[in-house]
């Protein structure tokens, strides 16, 4: 079980620990594949591919079912989180501030060079065959007054049964600040309710995805049948766009530290290295933690401030969140043929941003369903090619967890000689 305790000396986040069978489910993807690209070539019945539908399409509504309760519960309780860091301190909301605008660029920069690069190097040949599983109808992009229209619901319920995701992430944002402005005794109730109803949600996709590889594998044939070998090329072609994106969080971290941390580039290279290789080592932020301490001592950081930021980053900071979610969505929006429009565009990236937040303590195969669905169905992009894509999530991962430790380091030491400034500029006027 992972834990974190919100910065008030309140209540605690917790959640429980599920694991997707990462490797188990990546053979499955390739096995799929190959079988489907083997029974297309040798003839096999039509009822096998029937039979492959049926119980990959069971397996992704399971997997679907989830996605708007599970959302509404981290999403509170991460804003709820966010909320009480902020009432801390300068330190604290400077950091917030750091944050949010690393996310706000990184989607920025997703939703204006990913349309141009997959013109450039568009999908290849055969990578449609990833929405065959999609019994239903495409999401419709709507237009700008439409968009508009849409922002608030007149029935939440509604909202949620139809999945519009931009006005119930507008209520659930609305909910989570009014939440602190209650009572201690019935903040702590509504609370405690979606710390149990994310729970509920937690063990239900666990048990969804321990099946993974065999839903995977019946989906993937169905893909390898219509395709052939050019699902591997397209899997090829989406984890190179997709970590292209997070490329750029990972390039903006030098820059952070270099302008905003005032760190010249070659020792903030050599002081964050160490906690780059256990990044790649673990693909994981938490167990990157102590390298990101040790690298702030290399870096002559503060000792509170590292103390503070960092584990507060590992828990509510996904640096290339925003970047490489949006990239997916766009991806797929370019497997579908769907035009995102501007409107669309700039609430891609608000949600984006929001949604980042409910992947707090989640692993990344868990957080890459509950964060991107939310966005593609705001988009109106179909969402039935992410139970494919979970598979390969372990590639771009290594981008993920690489931009996200290096990016922590680098808010650290903005959030360090800033205020190092104050105090010397307080220290300067006292006397």
């Amino acid at each position: 079980m992972l834990e974190s305790e919100n910065a008030s000396g309140g209540a605690k986040f917790a959640l429980v620990s599920i694991r997707l069978p990462v490797a188990l489910t990546f053979a499955a993807l390739v096995g799929g594949l190959i079988a489907g690209i083997a029974g297309a070539a040798l003839g096999a019945p039509a009822v096998v591919s029937d039979v492959a539908a049926l119980i990959g399409g069971l397996w992704l509504r399971a997997l679907q079912m989830t996605i708007i309760p599970l959302v509404a519960a981290l999403l509170v309780l991460g804003l709820v989180q966010m909320i009480y860091a902020a009432r801390v301190g300068t330190v604290a909301r400077r950091m917030l501030l750091v944050m949010l605008a690393v996310q706000l660029a990184g989607g920025a920069f997703t939703s204006i060079a990913m349309p141009p690069l997959l013109e450039a190097f568009p999908v290849p040949q055969g990578a449609s065959a990833f929405l065959a599983q999609d019994s239903g109808e495409l999401g419709e992009v709507p237009g700008v007054l439409d968009f508009f229209g849409s922002l608030v619901s007149p029935n939440i319920i509604a909202a949620a049964a139809e999945t519009a995701m931009l006005p119930l992430t507008i209520f659930f944002v609305m909910f989570a600040v009014a939440i602190t402005r209650l009572p201690d005794d019935q903040s702590e109730r509504l609370l405690g309710f979606f710390h149990a109803l994310g729970n509920v949600m937690l063990l239900i996709i666990g048990w969804v995805l321990a099946i993974a590889p065999v839903g995977v594998f019946a989906l993937a044939y169905g893909v390898g049948v219509q395709s052939g070998g050019g699902a591997f090329a397209a899997l090829g072609h989406y984890v190179l766009t997709v970590t292209l994106m997070g490329t750029f969080v990972f390039v903006l971290a030098y820059a952070i530290a270099a302008t905003m941390g005032r760190t010249g580039l070659l020792s903030f290279t050599k002081a964050v290295l160490p906690a780059q290789a256990v990044a790649l080592s673990t693909q994981s932020s938490l167990a990157s933690l102590p390298a990101m301490l040790d690298s702030a001592g290399r870096l002559g950081l503060r000792a509170s401030t590292a103390e503070f930021v960092l584990p507060l980053a590992v828990v509510i900071f996904r640096a290339t969140s925003a970047a490489m979610n949006l990239a997916v969505v766009y991806y797929i929006a370019a497997l579908a043929g769907v035009e995102v429009p501007p409107a669309i565009a700039i609430a891609g990236i608000f949600i984006a941003s929001v949604i980042s937040l409910s992947a707090v303590s989640l692993p990344g195969s868990i957080s890459f369903v509950v964060s991107i669905g939310p966005i593609a169905l705001a988009m109106g992009v179909p969402i039935e090619p992410l139970a494919l894509l979970v598979a390969v999530e372990m590639l771009p991962d290594l981008m993920r967890t690489l931009g996200n430790v290096t990016m922590n380091v680098a808010v650290t030491t903005a959030v360090d000689r800033s205020a190092g400034a104050d105090q010397t500029a307080q220290a300067t006027g006292a006397t």
